[in-house]
């Protein structure tokens, strides 16, 4: 399978950023940013014909990231 990407592992980890914030302080401006943040995840072209194995390697990636 191919590598993450760099901006699509950027753009979940700031999606999850972003989540964090509007969960301690709803504001319209974190909805907008969190919206925008999903449709970059969701949408990136790195998907094509992998979503299922290619989602979960953006997800261990992430933990991968955030641990070291």
């Amino acid at each position: 399978m191919r590598s993450i990407p760099d901006d699509l592992a950027r753009a979940q980890e700031e999606w999850h950023a972003a989540y964090g914030q509007l969960a301690a302080c709803p504001r319209t401006a974190l909805r907008r940013r969190l919206i925008r943040l999903s449709s970059q995840v969701l949408f990136h072209p790195y998907w094509q014909g992998q979503r299922s194995a290619a989602w979960a390697a953006l997800h261990g990636e992430r933990r991968v990231r955030t641990s070291s």
